[in-house]
């Protein structure tokens, strides 16, 4: 070999044995991540090291939350069809679709005070152009002005018709959302075995099915209120096959119109689904929400639209519970946010610009109507809220979009412990055992991550619709 060769041979061989030498003086017993930590900056020893998978695979691992596509009962299947096919409901396809636009686009109603400040100030700016002589023009151009430029919300009378349109419509959609939810609790709390159940707004009844569902014998009592005595005839008949009479499919179901009204009456789990955002305005939905937690033994479970409306009502929720000031507390209990924050700080998403929609979805198979597809996805927000604080894993990272797998790294969109969104993981900044697991989640799973890793914030959008 020429002796070019061998010089050049001998400087790449150079830097492996200077290499070889730092890494011979570690320490005896020093552990791999530790040693790497020294060598690679912002690795994260913590998340490397700490020993939560136990004996389990990187793909179940403990932050592993999703559910598989979604069945329904085949009784409430059953039912539901016998239901439609008995209806007179002429082109119920097209009345169903309508419908569930109308309930995905829904907004917040104009609270009076925003009102009148936008009147006076069309008032003024038509004032100033002089094309208006009388008082009474003015006034309709103002009216007309305000149709066009103001969300104009209006309440939904469920009677007989828009009873069954609805449960067409939303029925096994919202059993999936609520069975995620309900899944959530009993994953992370399995000794958790609810007796009681409220369900504010309870409609269909889907929120019954899915904590029989969940928790089967557990329950004895499950309380459905709505002001709607149609949508209670619809849930009653539900239970009993679609019929008048006969044998309810789960036993100890009552239904109301009103809230009960002693305040010392609490129920182990309290729900809320798609009920919060048919309230007229936010005082109503104040008040509701402070009588909620008020009937609150451990679990207080809100489910809306996966919109940032729906996003938008929970937020305020939460922010109620965990810092408003609650009337007549009989249960002095803090609440705590369960799931799926892992922090009590202000929402990122609702700080970002502009403002996003936190919400997960869940696939399932659908009741087979003629204009059904097989399987669709429910794109929900959520939040829980209990009074006690559950388990150290309340503090790990959520994932809020669904993940990109990529060479040598991962898109996670995280929302954070320290209350900030984070994305990227990648093994040689986060340690094998966080990247292998991240790979193996999905929207809506945790993260064993405790603390942010140091990168930017995610300039990605939600490209959630309002």
């Amino acid at each position: 070999m020429a002796p070019e060769s061998r010089e050049h041979n001998l400087r790449i061989k150079k830097p492996k044995g200077l290499w070889l030498r730092r890494w011979s003086r570690q320490p005896a017993g020093t552990p791999l991540s530790r040693a790497f930590a020294d060598l690679i900056p912002r690795v994260s020893q913590e998340n490397d090291i700490l020993d939560f998978l136990g004996k389990r695979p990187h793909r179940k691992h403990p932050g592993v939350l999703h559910l598989s596509q979604v069945q329904l009962p085949q009784a409430l299947v059953t039912a539901a069809q016998r239901l439609v096919q008995e209806s007179s409901i002429p082109n119920i396809e097209k009345q169903v679709q309508t419908l569930t636009n109308y309930l995905w686009s829904r907004k917040l109603p104009t609270e009076p005070e925003e009102l009148r400040k936008k009147a006076i100030q069309l008032e003024n700016k038509l004032q100033d152009t002089g094309s208006l002589q009388s008082e009474k023009q003015l006034r309709g151009a103002v009216l007309s002005a305000l149709r066009k430029t103001i969300y104009l919300w209006q309440k939904l009378s469920y009677d007989e018709r828009l009873s069954l349109v609805y449960m067409a419509a939303r029925l096994d959609g919202g059993f999936a959302a609520v069975s995620r939810a309900f899944h959530e609790i009993r994953a992370r709390v399995p000794d958790f075995k609810p007796q009681t159940l409220m369900d504010f707004g309870s409609g269909t009844g889907s929120v019954t099915w899915a904590a029989y569902d969940t928790w089967g014998q557990s329950l004895h009592e499950y309380l459905c209120v709505d002001s709607s005595t149609s949508m209670l005839a619809l849930a009653e008949r539900l239970l009993k096959g679609g019929l008048d009479s006969g044998k309810p499919h789960i036993p100890g179901v009552f239904f109301r119109q009103f809230l009960p009204v002693s305040p010392k009456i609490q129920f182990d789990v309290v729900v809320s689904a798609f009920s919060l955002s048919e309230l007229p305005s936010t005082a109503d939905q104040t008040e509701v929400i402070q009588t909620l937690w008020r009937k609150t033994g451990q679990f207080l479970v809100l489910v809306e639209n996966g919109t940032k409306t729906g996003h938008h009502i929970l937020m305020d929720a939460r922010d109620l519970v965990l810092r408003g000031p609650e009337k007549s507390p009989i249960d002095h209990r803090p609440g705590h946010v369960f799931a799926p924050c892992p922090h009590e700080l202000p929402c990122p998403k609702l700080a970002a610009s502009p403002p996003q929609a936190c919400s997960f979805s869940q696939a399932y198979s659908t009741i087979p109507f003629g204009w059904n597809h097989s399987h669709k996805e429910e794109k929900f927000s959520l939040v829980i809220l209990s009074r006690d604080l559950q388990g150290e894993d309340h503090r790990w990272a959520r994932l809020t979009q669904p993940v990109l797998k990529r060479t040598r790294h991962v898109h996670c969109h995280l929302c954070c412990p320290d209350g900030h969104l984070q994305h990227v993981v990648t093994a040689r900044q986060h340690g094998r055992h966080l990247y292998r697991c991240a790979r193996a989640s999905t929207w809506g799973d945790c993260l064993p991550l405790t603390t942010s890793p140091e990168f930017p914030p995610s300039p990605v959008q939600d490209p959630s619709d309002d």
